[in-house]
């Protein structure tokens, strides 16, 4: 059974409300866990301190599950950029007590398809950045997207590479919507280790052909199409026993209060986590 212990929130859905807000929406709601934006971090410390914000989430009795997100990590074409982007929150994550960063591969160019030399460098820039995560006691958190122009589009490319890295500092991160959207399948979870499997992203979509969806269509758990309950609970029978932490990105939820999304929100959670105990109940 998946209780409330195991909800988190992205600070992408509630748009551009501050580090403070989400921090006092998510504990007033009932998650225990918040994953920070990058930004909102920076935000944060124009004003305040990196302690201060440590202060905040004791306070809040809120936890701290990730720091979001280092884009364009694995092809860049300005590696010591990337790696001085992700000392920075590296940095943050160790002082408010998050144990991973959250880094995403690079888009491909107009036309660019993936290839082996594209694999090669992916792998050599994850354990350069695992490295440098390792230094600061943190874990890195690798997360495919579902665009046709991510260089690492689907679970069976993300997990070729992981096996290819064989460092336990990198594991995955899976976003349903990325998962759908991609084309990935429940049979791409066969044999997924739960120990390389550090959070799981859940939300839904509007009923529109996969290539066409972006992260503007992303709804609450439970108010779309995408096929949640075989993914819990396949995730589940998996032994993953991690975060599932809700992350949108839709326009029309930035205009709600803050507070009444993340009750939505974890309403959302609570839902969907009900049926797939009632599903459990029903198997013979």
């Amino acid at each position: 059974m998946v209780t409330a212990e195991r909800y988190g929130l992205n600070g992408s859905t509630t748009g551009q409300a501050a580090l403070a807000t989400d921090i006092a929406v998510v504990a007033q709601a009932g998650f225990r866990y918040l994953e920070l934006r990058d930004t909102k971090i920076e935000a944060w410390l124009r004003e305040r301190s990196r302690e201060a914000l440590r202060a905040e989430f004791e306070r809040a009795g809120v936890a701290p599950l990730s720091v979001n997100a280092l884009e364009d990590a694995t092809l860049s074409r300005d590696p010591r950029a990337i790696a001085v982007r992700c000392h920075d929150l590296c940095r943050w994550a160790r002082v408010i007590g998050a144990p991973y960063v959250v880094a995403v591969p690079s888009f491909l160019e107009a036309g660019a398809r993936p290839d082996t030399g594209m694999r090669a460098r992916t792998v050599a820039a994850l354990r350069d950045l695992a490295a440098i995560a390792e230094a600061y006691g943190l874990q890195l958190g690798f997360e495919f997207l579902g665009s046709a122009r991510c260089s690492v589009n689907t679970l069976a490319a993300a997990r070729e590479i992981l096996d290819a890295v064989a460092d336990s500092r990198v594991g995955l991160v899976i976003d349903a919507f990325h998962f759908y959207a991609g084309g990935s399948t429940l049979e791409m979870l066969d044999g997924l280790d739960p120990a390389r499997l550090f959070i799981v992203h859940l939300d839904d979509a509007e009923d529109r052909p996969r290539a066409e969806l972006t992260d503007a269509h992303r709804l609450l758990p439970g108010r779309g199409v995408m096929p949640l309950l075989p993914l819990v609970r396949r995730l589940e029978a998996l032994g993953y026993r991690g975060a599932y932490s809700i992350e949108l990105f839709r326009p029309e939820y930035y205009a709600w209060d803050p507070l009444h999304l993340a009750r939505e929100a974890r309403m959302s959670l609570d839902l969907l986590f009900k049926e797939a105990d009632r599903a459990e109940e029903r198997v013979p």
